[in-house]
């Protein structure tokens, strides 16, 4: 089997930490893994195969003297503004964590269990990695547009602290920690526009002029993108107090009539899903489930007391995971399939 070199842009983050995880538990074809990060990282190390690697500077000339065949950015839009390019002319394909590139034309914005011909179509040797929120979204839309078609969908996310990265979990358990000390009301929040201990922020990015935050935005239109339609979405994205793993509500409304029982079904079939939905027995998708997984859970299936062509369901993911590291990982898996053929 054919090994590729592997370059991790952002390796000491909390994303490119999870892909070399993934990268091992997966058991990629890997020759070798480079992690490169900014200056600041420099003297740093990553544990990759169970050996301290040093950390490199990302520079233009680095991709080509390691003769990189796969490049994974996740140090943010600027790093990958500056350097995804640079790496793509170099000959490796870039998979982008970033949403730097996720709109532009000429590059496809991929979730494997949803669109993976567009793989395809890179011309620019760059796919995209679409936001997180967005990509256990299409996960469970997608099987069911398929089967019933969709008009109409209503999401409201609950939002993990590790969205934000380290900086937002650190946040959070120190706004709690400050909590058992009788000290919350001294937290200054730094990474979210309020305190998020013991509260619930709906607001993530900045707010437009249409009065959805751009985190709202990025959902409808990542999703019409992803999954080559144009129903109409709306989104409320909310921050809750829990460290990893969001959770979404989602209304679908379709064509015709759906019976919970039939979605169960389509879903129970779709790859990577994972259904728990017996509520008497207290069973359902949670954070606390989700986490270290990659999978993304669906449970409390059932159809509106009002018109049978509605359904409600909840469904969480381990945005770290899921919505990040894993997805990017299944992307160049596909893409190292499509390559193997052509080799």
């Amino acid at each position: 089997m054919k090994q590729y070199n592997i370059a991790i842009v952002g390796a000491t983050g909390a994303v490119g930490e999870e892909i070399i995880k993934i990268l091992e538990e997966e058991r990629f074809p890997v020759k070798s893994i480079l992690p490169l990060a900014s200056a600041n990282s420099l003297g740093k190390c990553v544990e990759i195969g169970g050996e301290e690697v040093p950390v490199l500077v990302t520079s233009d000339e680095v991709f080509k003297e390691h003769d990189i065949d796969i490049v994974f950015f996740s140090a943010g839009g600027s790093v990958s503004e500056r350097f995804a390019q640079v790496a793509a002319d170099s000959g490796a394909i870039v998979i982008d964590n970033t949403s730097f590139f996720r709109m532009q034309e000429g590059v496809p914005l991929v979730v494997p269990e949803v669109n993976p011909a567009d793989i395809m179509h890179a011309k620019r040797n760059i796919i995209a990695n679409p936001n997180c929120s967005t990509i256990q979204m299409v996960q469970v839309l997608a099987p069911l547009h398929r089967a019933f078609g969709i008009r109409r969908v209503d999401v409201s996310t609950y939002q993990a602290a590790s969205g934000a990265g380290k900086r937002g979990m650190e946040e959070l358990i120190m706004q709690m920690q400050k909590f058992f000390a009788f000290e919350l009301e001294s937290c200054e929040p730094e990474v979210f526009a309020h305190r998020l201990a013991l509260n619930v922020i709906p607001h993530i990015d900045v707010f437009l002029d249409n009065d959805y935050t751009k985190e709202e935005m990025k959902m409808i239109n990542e999703t019409h993108k992803i999954m080559h339609a144009s129903f109409p979405i709306s989104a409320t994205c909310v921050r809750v107090p829990v460290l990893r793993s969001h959770s979404e509500s989602i209304t679908i409304v379709f064509e015709s009539s759906v019976s919970a029982s039939a979605a169960r079904e389509v879903l129970e079939s779709a790859p990577n899903i994972v259904l728990l939905d017996e509520p008497k027995e207290k069973s359902y998708p949670m954070p606390s489930i989700a986490t270290d997984t990659n999978q993304t859970y669906v449970g409390r299936i059932r159809q509106d007391n009002f018109d049978d062509k509605i359904l409600h369901l909840w469904c969480v993911a381990d945005q770290i995971r899921v919505g990040a590291a894993t997805n990017a990982v299944r992307i160049a898996q596909k893409w190292a399939d499509l390559d193997s053929a052509k080799s």
